[in-house]
Formats: structure tokens, sequence, C-alpha cells
């Protein structure tokens, strides 16, 4: 499958942070920052338990992106915000951090 153009302003293969769970287990992506203090993007799942760093691995914005094209819905999100979804077919939702 053909990616579509590019929409982000970071390249694709910029390091992210992503729950392991859903690179290793297919989870599907709830939550999504983009930090303002530095820029970076996080991936979460939809987990009830406290997120520690042992959950969290670098991966590249493209492996996101090919694991859920949805999240090019969320390539204009300004630094400092965050989305968020209720399931994975449910609709983004945007609002400052």
């Amino acid at each position: 499958m053909a990616m579509p153009d590019w929409q982000f302003s970071d390249p694709p293969n910029v390091a992210v942070i992503a729950n392991q769970k859903i690179v290793l287990s297919g989870d599907w992506i709830a939550y999504v920052s983009h930090d303002g203090d530095d820029g970076a993007w996080q991936f979460h799942t939809n987990q009830s338990e406290p997120v520690s760093e042992d959950d969290a691995m670098m991966v590249s914005l493209q492996s996101i992106v090919t694991l859920d094209p949805t999240i090019i819905e969320l390539a204009d999100l300004p630094l400092g915000w965050h989305a968020w979804r209720s399931s994975k077919s449910s609709v983004w939702q945007r609002k400052i951090m």
C-alpha cells in the first residue's frame, strides 16, 4: 500500500516515544501528545494502569503512521497539544495541554 504524501513537519525517521504494546502487540493508539517543551511525539494505548518508562520504546514516526494511518489526521497537531479517542474507530479530539 502506497503511503500518501508525508504531511508532518517532522521527517519520517524522527524518533518518537510509543507504548510497547502498540508496536509489539498491535494495541490501538488512544492518546497522542506533541510536547511543547521539546517537540517530541508520544503515542499511548488506552490502558487503565499507570504508564511507566519500562512501557516505552523509541520508534520512527513513519513506523507509527504505518501501524495506524489515522495518525496522519494529527500531522498538524500544534506543539503543546494532545489528542485522544475513545475507540480505534472514534474521531480524534484535540486540546491544548
